[in-house]
């Protein structure tokens, strides 16, 4: 499915803190692990070099420097591009341990300039990255009866049969009132909202060959999602995000935004 997995990283703890997952998806066909520094000035590329090298030495990987005095998003994308079938896979946040919004202003128009998914991790800063390799078992792909999520779902079931891993489909139902809804049983309600997300689930077993599993989480959609998988070190989301107006489109949507801010692990998104 992916030939190359591209981190970018801009020297800080931050960004390193992909090189993890990152690592542990590239150990399991042999890919290619390639890390990125960009700088701006000339002036700064032998110590860039250097730092690349040494990561680089560390986990196996090719190790790439470029001076580029422009757009650092755009240069990310252009190095993607440069080889097919590449993967990115970036921190939200880098150097300043800022934020702008949600998502970082380079981590968010890479994943609006890709054209596939694009591996993201709010990193914590709460201690430095040991670096260790993670095997991830699990892609956790939330639906939600629209379209949009449904436009990942394949991407989702072939990245999970690519890394050797179950793909979990799950739903998040608000808690309804009985009285809204007249008279339904326990019974019949949990048919109702099992049901969306269980013929979801076969279909993509049988279209994918991929091991499926299914549940149906009820509560806040953010909450619940990140209490789903915040306590799983091994598992992946993939999620949409929404293409909005300018000042919108920093926020992605926002169950998107809730669960890279709240559940603690990486999130395979793109936009539709």
């Amino acid at each position: 499915m992916y030939k190359r997995i591209l981190v970018p990283l801009d020297g800080s703890p931050f960004s390193e803190e992909m090189i993890p997952y990152a690592a542990g998806l590239a150990a399991v066909h042999g890919t290619e692990l390639a890390l990125l520094r960009i700088v701006d000035k000339a002036a700064d590329q032998d110590d860039a070099r250097d730092y690349i090298d040494w990561m680089a030495s560390r986990h196996g990987a090719e190790g790439l420097c470029l001076v580029d005095a422009g757009d650092a998003a755009r240069a990310i994308l252009e190095e993607a591009a440069r080889k097919p079938a590449t993967l990115l896979a970036m921190t939200s946040r880098g150097r300043s341990g800022l934020m702008e919004l949600v998502l970082g202003s380079v981590a968010q128009r890479v994943v609006r300039g890709a054209n596939g998914p694009v591996l993201v991790y709010r990193p914590t800063g709460a201690r430095a990255p040991d670096h260790a390799p993670v095997k991830l078992r699990s892609v956790v792909l939330p639906l939600d009866g629209s379209t949009l999520p449904e436009a990942l779902a394949s991407d989702a079931a072939r990245f999970a049969g690519w890394i050797g891993a179950g793909l979990e489909v799950v739903s998040a139902v608000q808690t309804v009132d009985a009285a809204k809804v007249g008279e339904i049983s326990g019974g019949e309600m949990s048919k109702l909202e099992s049901g969306y997300v269980h013929t979801q689930a076969v279909d993509l077993a049988k279209r994918h060959g991929v091991a499926v599993d299914w549940e149906v989480l009820h509560g806040d959609p953010v909450t619940a999602i990140a209490d789903h998988v915040s306590r799983r070190g091994d598992v992946i989301l993939a999620m949409v995000t929404r293409r909005r107006d300018a000042i919108e489109a920093a926020l992605l949507g926002s169950v998107t935004s809730g669960c890279l801010r709240k559940a603690g692990v990486p999130i395979l998104m793109r936009l539709p």
